[in-house]
C-alpha cells in the first residue's frame, strides 16, 4: 500500500518549515527500482490516494510507467521500424510514408496526447490520393498498437475506426486512368507489343499477360522452375501440364540502416509476398513452346533478366517498353546516331501491372473457376471456401484450352500468324 512523508522546502541551504508531501508506491514485479515516488502534494491525503491509485492501475494492467509517458510518436516510430524487419520494399515503403507524410505532423507529439480525431481531422488534409491517406493511418495504427504492447499507451485510439472521406468538391471526380480505353489492355495488345519488342523481352510480356506472374517475380524466375510438369489424377487416367514455379522475386527499393538513414538503391532476391503468393501456374502450349526455345537461345539463370545478365531496373526497363507501348517519332540518320523508325501507340500508358490485370481478366472472361483463379493470381481467396475447394483437373484443362483459344485467336485479329519473323513458331533445338 502506498505511504506519504513530509518533504520540506530548502532555501538558501537551510530547511524551513514549508513542506509538500511525497508518495512512495510499489512498481510491478521485475520494475528497477522496486520502488517509485511523486512529489508535489499538498496534503498527506491527496498524496495516498494518488498513490493507491498507481497501484489499482498496476494490478489491472493499465498502468503507464512515468518514464514513458513522455515518448513521442516519432522516437516509438524509430524504434518500431527498427525491430520489426519486413521485406526490403515493404521496409522502404514504410520508411516513405513516414517521412514524407506522418513524422512532418506527428514527430514530436507523446503518444499518449494521439487522438482519433486529430488523426483523421489531419489525413483529411493531406495533398495526395485517398488510398495513400489510407495506409498513412494504417501505419500509423500498427505503430500505435505496438506502442500499446509496449506498454507507453494502454489504449490504440486508431484501432478499427472509419476514416472521413471527402464528399465535396473535387472528390467526386473521376481520377484520370493511367490506360484511356474501356476495358483496359487486350490480349491482342499483349501480342503486338511481344511481336515489337523482339523474342527475348517478348516472351516476359507474353508471360505476364498469359500466366499472370508480377514484376518482381518474372525478374525472379529461374531457368530451374520454368517447365516443371504437373501430374494429378484425372478420371481413369493422368492429367499432365507444364508448370512455371514461383517461389522468389526481385525487389528494388531504398536500403536503409536500423535508424532509417538511407543508404541507396538495391535489386534484392527475396522470398515471395505472402504463402499465397508461392505456387505453381499452369503454361498453356503456345507458352510453353515459346519458353522452351527461350530457355535454349538464353544464356542465364534469370530468364527475364537484361541481356548481360542482370536483373531489370524500371529505369532500364521503361527505355524500351514506354516507346514500344506509347509510340515514338522516327529519328533520322546522322553522324554518330543511327536511323530509328517511328513508332505507332499500341496502348499508351500500358505496363506490366496492367498485362498482369490482363490475365486475370482472361480467366474471368473464359470462366476460370475461383479455386484455381486465385491460386494462377498469386491472391489468398477469403472466406471460408478456400479450406474446403481446391482445384481440380478439370478446371485447370479448362483454363489453358480457354488461354490457348484465346492467344490465337488474337494472333488472328492482329493479322499474324508467326511472331518475330519466323516460319512457325517452331524451331529446331540446337544440338
Amino acid at each position: 500500500m502506498a505511504f506519504a512523508a513530509k518533504v520540506y522546502k530548502v532555501r538558501n541551504g537551510v530547511k524551513t518549515k514549508q513542506f509538500t508531501w511525497r508518495v512512495k508506491y510499489r512498481a510491478p514485479d521485475g520494475h528497477e527500482p522496486p520502488w517509485l515516488s511523486e512529489s508535489g502534494f499538498p496534503t498527506k491525503k491527496l498524496a495516498e490516494d494518488w498513490g493507491n491509485e498507481q497501484e489499482r492501475e498496476i494490478r489491472e494492467g493499465t498502468w503507464i510507467d512515468p518514464a514513458k509517458q513522455g515518448v513521442t510518436f516519432g522516437e516509438f516510430a524509430r524504434t518500431f521500424m527498427a525491430s520489426r524487419r519486413k521485406r526490403g520494399r515493404t521496409t522502404g515503403t514504410r520508411w516513405d510514408k513516414l517521412e514524407n507524410h506522418i513524422l512532418p505532423r506527428w514527430d514530436g507529439v507523446p503518444l499518449r496526447k494521439i487522438s482519433w480525431f486529430d488523426v483523421d481531422s489531419w489525413q483529411q488534409t493531406m495533398g495526395v490520393e485517398d488510398v495513400s491517406r489510407g495506409h498513412c493511418v494504417s501505419l500509423m495504427s500498427t505503430i500505435m498498437t505496438g506502442a500499446m504492447d509496449a506498454g507507453y499507451v494502454t489504449v490504440n485510439p486508431l484501432f478499427g475506426r472509419r476514416r472521413t472521406k471527402e464528399t465535396s468538391g473535387d472528390a467526386g471526380k473521376l481520377k484520370a486512368p493511367k490506360i484511356r480505353r474501356d476495358g483496359g489492355a487486350r490480349p491482342e495488345d499483349a501480342v503486338l507489343l511481344a511481336e515489337r519488342l523482339g523474342p527475348a523481352i517478348g516472351v516476359h510480356v507474353l508471360t505476364t499477360a498469359f500466366a499472370g506472374p508480377r514484376w518482381g517475380e518474372g525478374l525472379g524466375l529461374h531457368r530451374d522452375n520454368t517447365l516443371l510438369i504437373r501430374r494429378q489424377p484425372w478420371g481413369a487416367g493422368e492429367f499432365v501440364c507444364p508448370i512455371l514455379r514461383i517461389a522468389e522475386e526481385y525487389a528494388e527499393y531504398q536500403e536503409r540502416d536500423e535508424h532509417g538513414n538511407k543508404k541507396g538503391y538495391v535489386i534484392q532476391l527475396e522470398p515471395t509476398k505472402n504463402d499465397g503468393s508461392t505456387r505453381d501456374v499452369d503454361v498453356p502450349p503456345f507458352l510453353a513452346l515459346l519458353l522452351r526455345y527461350h530457355l535454349d537461345d538464353w544464356p542465364h539463370a534469370r530468364i527475364f533478366c537484361t541481356p548481360s545478365g542482370v536483373p531489370w531496373r524500371r529505369g532500364n526497363w521503361s527505355r524500351g517498353f514506354r516507346p514500344a507501348c506509347d509510340g515514338r517519332e522516327e529519328r533520322k540518320k546522322r553522324q554518330g546516331v543511327s536511323h530509328r523508325a517511328a513508332w505507332e501507340p499500341i496502348l499508351p500508358g500500358l505496363d506490366m501491372q496492367a498485362l498482369r490485370a490482363l490475365h486475370d481478366t482472361l480467366q474471368s472472361e473464359i470462366g476460370v473457376k475461383e479455386p484455381l483463379a486465385f491460386e494462377a493470381a498469386g491472391h489468398r481467396r477469403p472466406g471460408i471456401k478456400r479450406h474446403y475447394q481446391k482445384p481440380t483437373p478439370a478446371m485447370r484443362a479448362e483454363r489453358l484450352d480457354g488461354l490457348e483459344e484465346t492467344f490465337w485467336r488474337a494472333m488472328g485479329n492482329v493479322g499474324l500468324s508467326t511472331l518475330w519473323g519466323r516460319v512457325d513458331l517452331r524451331k529446331a533445338p540446337r544440338s
